[in-house]
């Protein structure tokens, strides 16, 4: 058995409020490591053609207000 299986075996056996713990903690960790991504794809440059372009299409008047 892989350390997967023994994980999705003992998440299985979870009373429903530790299920609820992991749930909210992997919630968590995701959207830590979704903002770490971002970071960095912002300090490589990586956003910056989509910024320019938005910067644009505002200044030209076809952006949207919110």
């Amino acid at each position: 058995m892989s350390n997967l299986e023994q994980i999705e075996a003992a998440i299985l056996s979870l009373p429903s409020s530790e299920f609820e713990r992991l749930k909210l903690w992997l919630l968590d960790l995701d959207y830590d490591r979704w903002d770490e991504q971002l970071e960095q794809d912002v300090a490589d440059g990586k956003l910056e053609a989509l910024a320019q372009e938005a910067i644009a299409e505002f200044e030209s008047g076809h952006g949207r207000e919110i």
